[in-house]
C-alpha cells in the first residue's frame, strides 16, 4: 500500500491559510483590553460569537470533514463485500455511526463561521477541489490507488487491507485533532478533537488486535 505524503510545499500551505483567512475576519482572539472596553458594549456583545473561533478551528473542520468522509467511504466499501470478518464489519459500522454525524456537525460550524463549503470534494482523493489531497493537515488520507486497491480486494485480503489503511487514516486524524487541541479556540471544536483523539486511538488498538488474529 502506498502512503500519502505527510509534508506539503510551503506554497500549498500558504494558499490554504490565505483562503481561510479571507473567509472570516474573526480569526484572532479578542484581547482582554477589547473585552474590557466600555466604549461600545453592544458592539462587543454582538462580536462575541464570531470571536469564539480562530483559523486553527476553521482549518480543523475544513480538513477533518473530507477526512471523515473518506473513512465513511472506506467503510461502505468493506461493508459491500462478501466474506469479511464480522469484527471488521462491526468496526466499519461503528466508524460510520460516529463519523457521519461529526461531518454534519463540522459543516454546521463552517456555515456559522462564514466559511464557504462549495468545492469540498464528495470523495477525497478521487477528484474535486484542486490540491485538496495535499493541503496541510490531511495526514493519513488514502490516495486514489489506495482506494482502488481496497475496492478490488476481497475476503481476508480486503479485511486486512481495510484495517491497515484505517489504522493509518486514524493516526492522521489523531495528529489533526492534537493540533486542534493545542491551537484551537472554539470550545466545541476542541471538545470534538479530544473525542476523536480518544475514540480513534481505541479503534486503532482494536484494529491491531484483529489484524494479529486474521
Amino acid at each position: 500500500m502506498s502512503r500519502t505524503r505527510a509534508v506539503v510545499t510551503g506554497v500549498a500551505a500558504l494558499a490554504v491559510v490565505a483562503a481561510i483567512g479571507a473567509c472570516s475576519n474573526s480569526a484572532t482572539e479578542q484581547s482582554p483590553s477589547a473585552s474590557a472596553s466600555s466604549a461600545a458594549p453592544a458592539q462587543s456583545s454582538a462580536a462575541a460569537p464570531a470571536a469564539a473561533h480562530n483559523q486553527a478551528d476553521m482549518m480543523f473542520a475544513h480538513m477533518m470533514i473530507p477526512h471523515h468522509q473518506q473513512a465513511v467511504e472506506m467503510s461502505d466499501m468493506i461493508l459491500a463485500k462478501q466474506g469479511i470478518d464480522p469484527r471488521v464489519i462491526d468496526l466499519a459500522n461503528q466508524i460510520k455511526a460516529a463519523q457521519g454525524p461529526e461531518v454534519t456537525k463540522m459543516q454546521g460550524w463552517l456555515q456559522q463561521w462564514g466559511m464557504q463549503m462549495s468545492g469540498m470534494p464528495a470523495s477525497p482523493g478521487m477528484g474535486g477541489m484542486p490540491g485538496m489531497d495535499d493541503m496541510p493537515g490531511m495526514q493519513g488520507m488514502m490516495s486514489p490507488a489506495d482506494m482502488q486497491a481496497l475496492r478490488s480486494a476481497q475476503g481476508v485480503e480486503a479485511s486486512r487491507l481495510f484495517l491497515t489503511q484505517m489504522i493509518e487514516h486514524h493516526r492522521g486524524a489523531i495528529t489533526m485533532a492534537q493540533n486542534e487541541i493545542k491551537n484551537g479556540q472554539s470550545p466545541d471544536a476542541i471538545a470534538l478533537a479530544k473525542s476523536i483523539e480518544t475514540s480513534q486511538q481505541k479503534e486503532i488498538d482494536t484494529m491491531n488486535q484483529i489484524l494479529s488474529s486474521l
